[in-house]
This record gives C-alpha cells, sequence and structure tokens, in this order.
C-alpha cells in the first residue's frame, strides 16, 4: 500500500479541524471565528481567480525567453494549492496554506520535488517543435460531388441497421 497513512489522515485532519474551531472560539468568540473561516476562505478564492492566469503568463514568459518554466509552474502549483486549502474551512489548513505563500518553503518545496522528478520534454530554445502532418489529399471538381435531392441510405450501413430493431 502506497498511501497507508491516508486513511488515518483523512479521518484526524476534521477531528483537529473541530479542535482548532473550539480552541480559537473559546478565545474569539464563536461569530468571531466563523468570520475568520468565511474570510479565509474568501482570499482562498480571489487567490485562486487572480493566480490562475498569473502562473500561465509567467511559464510563457520563461518559455518566450528559452528557459525551462518548471519551476514557475511548480511555484504556481503551490500558489493554487494554498488558495484551495485556505477555501477548506479550517485554521490547520490556513496554516498550511500560509506556509505554502512563504517565497522560501516555496524554494525547499521546488528543490525537494525536483530532485525527485525527471521532466523528458523536447524542448528548444526556439520552442517545442511541430508536428509533422500527414500528406494532404486535394480533390478536384471532378473527384467530389454532392447529390442533390433526397439522400438515399445505403442498407449494409451499421448505422441504418440500429432503426430496423
Amino acid at each position: 500500500m502506497r498511501f497507508p497513512f491516508l486513511p488515518l489522515f483523512l479521518i484526524v485532519l476534521p477531528l483537529a479541524e473541530i479542535a482548532g474551531f473550539v480552541l480559537v472560539g473559546r478565545q474569539i468568540g464563536a461569530l468571531a471565528t466563523v468570520g475568520l473561516v468565511l474570510a479565509s476562505s474568501i482570499c482562498g478564492g480571489l487567490l485562486l481567480r487572480h493566480e490562475g492566469f498569473g502562473v500561465l503568463r509567467r511559464a510563457q514568459s520563461e518559455l518566450d525567453a528559452g528557459r525551462d518554466p518548471s519551476r514557475q509552474l511548480a511555484h504556481g502549483v503551490m500558489i493554487l494549492l494554498a488558495a484551495l486549502l485556505l477555501i477548506i474551512p479550517g485554521f490547520i489548513t490556513d496554516i498550511v496554506a500560509l506556509l505554502l505563500l512563504l517565497p522560501p518553503v516555496q524554494d525547499f518545496a521546488w528543490r525537494f520535488v525536483k530532485s525527485r522528478v525527471t521532466v523528458m520534454t523536447d524542448f528548444r530554445a526556439s520552442g517545442f517543435p511541430r508536428k509533422e502532418r500527414g500528406p494532404t489529399i486535394d480533390l478536384g471538381e471532378e473527384d467530389f460531388s454532392r447529390r442533390d435531392g433526397p439522400r438515399r441510405a445505403d442498407p449494409n450501413s451499421p448505422w441504418r441497421r440500429l432503426d430496423k430493431e
């Protein structure tokens, strides 16, 4: 089993979030706690909306400059993950999200992931190579014609067999 702790994590995380709600609610009150949760969800939604296209712009600028865009894409994925974690109600996920927004944490995570991932591509300074197309068949007037009037169905066509059943 590749993720033996995943089911345990999925049970423990909501319980820990509930405990966090109780602890924070005791200190600042229930209404302020709900307000913090709503504010973090709104911030996550705004961050997700703002950074979604920003990641693509930064990766495109790296490609245009002839550099490898993988670092920018990884940082973008971490920002988008942080936005999703902010949307999820809870203070533990919010703390993890805020950590993911810090550039030193992003650089550390990138170094960790970079050493374990191998990307194979045919990237050149001029961009990606064009896909070769097959031969083009050019039909003349005598090679192609349309029938005017009602179409006659081919009795051997598999599409017509469905109508008979």
